[in-house]
């Protein structure tokens, strides 16, 4: 029987995606390698983009995930040649975003455990965070009502991916490539936010960070490594409406980090009373940083 052109052209093809820089793919992308390759692959214009995703997984090296986002939002598919790491996967969703709140504590050893859900964070845009006029009454409203999640939530029995809809930064401490070792083999080429951002983004919305408790324990094993005044001027550049200066104080101070590195927060003007997370139902004043937490915390 005479073989098909995409058979004898199957060595090429499979020398061309294992050569290939990119190893994640959306369909788009696959349908623009065929585009381009098909004269010199010398396949029919017959070879569409599904039979050519359908031959590529029959050589065994291409695997494909569904990402099932609800409605409004698209459920998506990627495509991974050979074997990269599941969160070089989960980065192709959505251009320029990078991996925060959770996934960074991770990344960074924030964290004694192992979190089943993957946090991207997806930047508004630009003006979308505008500030208004604080009030402590509008504070008081704001913090007995529920936390606003968001809604852009992947679920499989194999994983759990958040899409958070992060306040315009122009990716603000967000770095590229860093990790090495056997973090590079674990989370493979990624983007996610430094050590001073993390720290700052898990304080603003603990709910996508573990809780208060993970977040008091992320202080604490960032002590070493973590430049205070780094911190300190990173969250001025931030420029954020709500006090959460009064959070990281706080933190910073059950942490046990030096008197100096705290003054840095305590210089910071402290107006109104602020909260350590919504919907609290008892909880305790701590005065120097004018700031309600759980009862017993």
């Amino acid at each position: 029987m005479r073989k098909a052109r995409i058979q004898i052209a199957r060595p090429d093809i499979i020398k061309h995606f294992d050569q290939h820089p990119a190893k994640v793919f959306q369909m788009s992308e696959i349908a623009s390698e065929l585009g381009e390759k098909r004269d010199f692959w010398r396949l029919t214009q017959g070879t569409t983009t599904s039979a050519f995703i359908k031959f590529l997984a029959s050589t065994g090296k291409l695997s494909s995930f569904l990402f099932p986002f609800p409605k409004p939002y698209k459920q998506k598919t990627r495509y991974a040649w050979g074997s990269p790491p599941f969160y070089e996967v989960i980065l192709a969703l959505k251009p320029g975003c990078y991996f925060s709140h959770y996934t960074a504590m991770l990344i960074h050893g924030l964290t004694e455990q192992t979190p089943k859900t993957v946090y991207l964070n997806d930047e508004q845009r630009l003006g979308s965070w505008l500030a208004g006029k604080l009030s402590q009454k509008s504070i008081d409203a704001a913090f007995r009502r529920p936390v606003r999640v968001t809604n852009q939530v992947a679920e499989t029995d194999e994983f759990r991916v958040v899409i958070v809809n992060g306040k315009n930064t122009d990716k603000l401490g967000v770095v590229e490539n860093e990790s090495s070792g056997e973090r590079r083999e674990r989370f493979g080429k990624i983007r996610f936010t430094n050590l001073e951002r993390t720290l700052i983004d898990i304080c603003v919305r603990p709910v996508y960070s573990g809780g208060v408790s993970e977040v008091l324990k992320a202080f604490e094993l960032a002590r070493e490594p973590v430049s205070v005044n780094r911190l300190a001027a990173m969250f001025t550049k931030l420029a954020y409406n709500y006090p959460y200066h009064q959070l990281i104080g706080f933190y910073l101070e059950r942490a046990g980090y030096k008197s100096s590195s705290i003054d840095l927060f305590r210089a910071m003007p402290r107006e109104f009373d602020f909260y350590l997370v919504h919907e609290m139902k008892e909880k305790d004043y701590v005065k120097d940083w004018k700031l309600f937490i759980p009862k017993g915390f």
